[in-house]
C-alpha cells in the first residue's frame, strides 16, 4: 500500500499539468462540455501516461511530497496546461476577432448570438470564421498536438520546475500581437471594400443630395460585405490555417527550449 500511496502526490501532478488545457484550450475547454466530463477525461489520460512518464529516464517525478509543498507545485503545473491551451488558441480567437471587425463594418454589429465554444457572445461572421477555424484545427490534429505538447513538457519542464522569466513574457507578447496580425489580415478585404463603398457613397451625397444615402448605403454594405466574405473564404482558410499551424510549431519550439 505505501508503493502505492507514493506515487499519489506524482500522478496529481501529472494530471494538474493536463487539467490546464480544460481551461482556455480549443476542444478541451469549451463550456459546452461538463465539467465532470473534463475531470473523468483528464484522470484518464494522467492515468494512460502516467507509467510511461514514471518509467522513462529524465522526466524526474518527486516520489516524496507533503501537502505544504504539493498545493503550490499542482498550482504551478496547471499554469503550464493553462500556458499550452491558451497560446493554441490564440489563432481561433484571432480568427473570430477578424470576422467581429467585419461585422461591425458592415453593420451587424447588433446581431449577436451566444458561441457555446467560448461561453461569450459572437456576432454572424465572427462565428462563421471561429467554426471554420476550428474545424480546421481539428483536421489537422490541433487537439493530439496539445496533448503531444504537454506530454512533451515533461521531459523538458521538470515538475515544480517551471519558472515564468522574461522569455515567458515575450513569448506571449508576440504571440498576441501575432493574433491580433491574424485578425487584421483577415478582416483586411472587407475593409477596405467598407472604406471604398463609403467614400463612394460620401461622393453620391455630396453630387445628388436628393437621394437617401441613409437607407441606401447599409443594405448595399452589408450585402457587399456578404459576397466579400464568401468569394475570400478560400483565402481566409489558407491564411487561419497557417496562422495555426505557425503557433502550434511556436509551441512546440518554446516547449523544446526549456
Amino acid at each position: 500500500m505505501n508503493a502505492i500511496l507514493d506515487h499519489v502526490p506524482p500522478l496529481l501532478l501529472v494530471v494538474s499539468r493536463l487539467g490546464g488545457l480544460t481551461i482556455y484550450a480549443p476542444v478541451f475547454g469549451a463550456a459546452v462540455i461538463p465539467a465532470r466530463v473534463k475531470v473523468f477525461l483528464v484522470f484518464t489520460v494522467g492515468f494512460a501516461i502516467y507509467p510511461v512518464l514514471a518509467a522513462e529516464p529524465g522526466v524526474g517525478l518527486p516520489v516524496e511530497l507533503n501537502l505544504w509543498l504539493l498545493g503550490p507545485m499542482m498550482a504551478t503545473e496547471l499554469l503550464i496546461g493553462l500556458l499550452v491551451g491558451f497560446l493554441a488558441s490564440l489563432p481561433l480567437v484571432a480568427a473570430q476577432t477578424g470576422g467581429l471587425l467585419m461585422g461591425m463594418q458592415m453593420g451587424l454589429g447588433f446581431a449577436r448570438f451566444y458561441n457555446p465554444a467560448i461561453d461569450d457572445e459572437a456576432d454572424i461572421v465572427g462565428q462563421i470564421l471561429f467554426f471554420m477555424a476550428l474545424s480546421g484545427f481539428l483536421m489537422i490534429g490541433g487537439h493530439e498536438a496539445m496533448l503531444m505538447a504537454v506530454m512533451d513538457s515533461f521531459r523538458h519542464i521538470a515538475i515544480g520546475g517551471f519558472v515564468a522569466d522574461v522569455d515567458l513574457v515575450a513569448l506571449i507578447t508576440g504571440m498576441l500581437v501575432s493574433a491580433f496580425e491574424l485578425a487584421l489580415r483577415v478582416a483586411a478585404p472587407v475593409l477596405a471594400l467598407v472604406f471604398l463603398q463609403s467614400a463612394a457613397m460620401g461622393f453620391i451625397a455630396k453630387t445628388v443630395p436628393q437621394m437617401n444615402i441613409l437607407s441606401l448605403g447599409f443594405p448595399i454594405r452589408i450585402l457587399a460585405g456578404l459576397v466579400m466574405v464568401a468569394l475570400g473564404l478560400v483565402v481566409l482558410d489558407n491564411v487561419i490555417m497557417d496562422g495555426i499551424d505557425q503557433s502550434l510549431a511556436v509551441l512546440f519550439e518554446w516547449i523544446e527550449s526549456q
